[in-house]
């Protein structure tokens, strides 16, 4: 008999088949129904690492940053019922952000199915709508062949997530079965030769082309090949929702991004531009202001869009040339179509570039800590290839704004909106890159959400820069209350732990900085203690927006009113 013709158990087939998949790191709270998986991954400790998190939504959080930075689908394994549950806030953002993961979840035995029995739940209802493909594995010698489908689907076309359910009893069979072959890789996806002179054409007659990045399957070389076609061409650029690291933001055509708190001057460029590119993204809600920006359906600019799923291509918009394509080979072919005159495009590039130079300089706030200031010094100051995370609320808007990206894979954002994500996501990245600088982004409700996972980092040793904007409230909520009920605020104020404190009773550095010209020794403080920390902002509540205070908001919403 050759080694794969041995009997295994369900359980270490299916360890054996990650390991072949190339996967290195499974984030997991261990569960008594999958057992069998954990003791066939002991035979692969010295190549996967178990990373045993504090809670399933941090898990899966990690996983699905995992995704986002790796390009390979992040794998995920929690047991049934409520740890399946914990964990749908990744899958979602997995499902919206287009990211390669792979969910896990135990399931009770297939002699007790259908009779709700412990923590029960069919998976394939509950998740039907979150993933690209939910199955339950009930033969052990079928367990290599999903889950070779299981990474192919992830990472085909428009990437996202996939749920398997493994039976308990099944992963206890022993069973003969050969093992996959060789890992999956995402299928080649160019563009026609066709499409590309049509896009040449269209290029050549646009007097104010505009391009608008992000989405997935990018890479450093796509980015730096799509930055040669915007600056041959002559075409200002813009980074959609939290895609920000798809393009050197010092590019001299770059011009900011489309996502929350738009600058209106990028806005009015966008409606002004003759030819709108969109390469990566699905043109969601928030890049296009509500459906707004770009008229649904049918656009007042003709309509490039290229996107590696042939699913979103027509989906909400009509495209005038529709590119079913992966990013690396699109821009590729784009870097290698003829040039056009640039020079007659100077003054679009560089209006649209001064607009975004003006935008992120830093405004006067209320109070003592300038957040503003604080994240203009990280942006000169930080390494090149620093990883930035952060997760929903309005002290996001700042880390936007105001940091600028020089290289693919530093932005680690959900653009499905989920609060909590900027800590595990960190967490991931310091583990998957920990020679890298990563700092996160919190407000004080974001960080709550899943702020027991310092936990996590402090038994694995990653040393993340946690830095928590305390402001007292769920700032985003407060703004839209005052400006649509004004002097009616209810239920977004915060009673708030001493962070700082927290941290250290973790065995975490922790500091408070009251004042911003504090914040720099504190910085360096953090960096030099080579563990991980946490430096907490008491940031005023009047300080709402870069542009708008508490008291401006209230007064909008009194005037829309009267």
């Amino acid at each position: 008999m050759t080694e794969t013709q041995k009997a295994r158990t369900g359980g270490a087939i299916l360890a054996d088949q990650l390991a072949i998949q190339g996967a290195d790191t499974v984030f997991c709270v261990p569960g008594e129904s999958y057992l069998a998986v954990i003791d066939g991954l002991y035979n692969h400790a010295n190549a996967i690492r178990m990373i045993n998190t504090r809670h399933e939504g941090g898990a899966a959080n990690m996983a699905e940053a995992y995704g986002k930075l790796t390009g390979r689908p992040g794998i995920c394994m929690v047991t049934r019922g409520p740890g399946a549950t914990n964990a749908a806030i990744g899958l979602h953002t997995a499902f919206q952000d287009s990211t390669p993961m792979i969910l896990f979840i135990g399931q009770v035995a297939r002699d007790t199915i259908d009779r709700e029995a412990f923590q029960e739940m069919d998976y394939r209802r509950v998740f039907g709508e979150m993933a690209k493909w939910v199955a339950q594995i009930d033969d052990a010698r079928r367990i290599p062949e999903y889950i070779s489908r299981a990474y192919h689907t992830a990472l085909s076309g428009r990437p996202g997530p996939v749920v398997l359910a493994l039976p308990e009893d099944m992963l206890t069979d022993e069973v003969v079965v050969a093992d996959i072959s060789h890992p999956a890789k995402a299928p080649s996806i160019a563009p026609s030769t066709d499409v590309m002179t049509d896009l040449e054409n269209r290029l050549e007659k646009a007097k104010r082309p505009f391009m608008i990045v992000g989405g997935a399957t990018w890479t450093q070389a796509a980015v730096h090949d799509i930055e040669a076609f915007a600056e041959a061409h002559g075409i200002p650029v813009g980074a959609s929702l939290r895609s920000q690291d798809c393009f050197d933001n010092r590019h001299p055509n770059y011009a900011g991004d489309v996502g929350i708190a738009l600058n209106p001057k990028l806005a009015a460029r966008i409606k002004e531009s003759d030819l709108l590119l969109v390469v990566g993204p699905r043109l969601g809600e928030m890049t296009t202001q509500g459906y707004t920006l770009v008229n649904a359906p049918d656009p007042a600019m003709a309509l490039v869009h290229v996107h590696p799923g042939a699913g979103e291509l027509g989906r909400v918009y009509l495209p005038d040339l529709a590119i079913n394509a992966r990013m690396p080979e699109f821009a590729a072919a784009a870097r290698a179509m003829a040039s056009w005159n640039a020079a007659s495009r100077d003054d679009w590039v560089k209006a649209a570039r001064a607009d975004y130079l003006a935008r992120i300089k830093p405004t006067e706030v209320p109070g003592p800590v300038n957040l503003g200031k604080i994240v203009a010094y990280l942006n000169e100051t930080l390494p090149e290839d620093a990883i930035v995370t952060a997760g929903a609320g309005n002290y996001a808007v700042w880390a936007h704004r105001f940091f600028q990206h020089k290289k693919y894979r530093t932005q680690l954002a959900p653009t499905s909106g989920a609060m909590g994500y900027s800590v595990p996501a960190a967490i991931s990245a310091k583990l998957t890159e920990p020679a890298r600088t990563v700092v996160s982004f919190n407000g004080d409700g974001c960080f709550m959400m899943l702020g027991q996972e310092l936990a996590t980092a402090m038994q694995f040793n990653a040393a993340v820069i946690f830095i928590i904007v305390n402001n007292g409230m769920l700032g985003t909520i407060r703004m839209h209350q005052e400006r649509t009920y004004p002097s009616r605020a209810y239920a977004t104020e915060l009673a708030n732990p001493d962070f700082a404190a927290l941290a250290r009773a973790y065995g975490a550095f922790g500091e408070t900085v009251r004042k911003t010209e504090d914040f720099a020794d504190v910085f360096a403080a953090a960096a030099a203690s080579g563990k991980a920390a946490m430096i907490e902002l008491i940031v005023d509540p009047e300080a709402l927006t870069p542009e708008q205070s508490l008291t401006a908001a209230r007064a909008q919403g009194e005037a829309s009113h009267r």
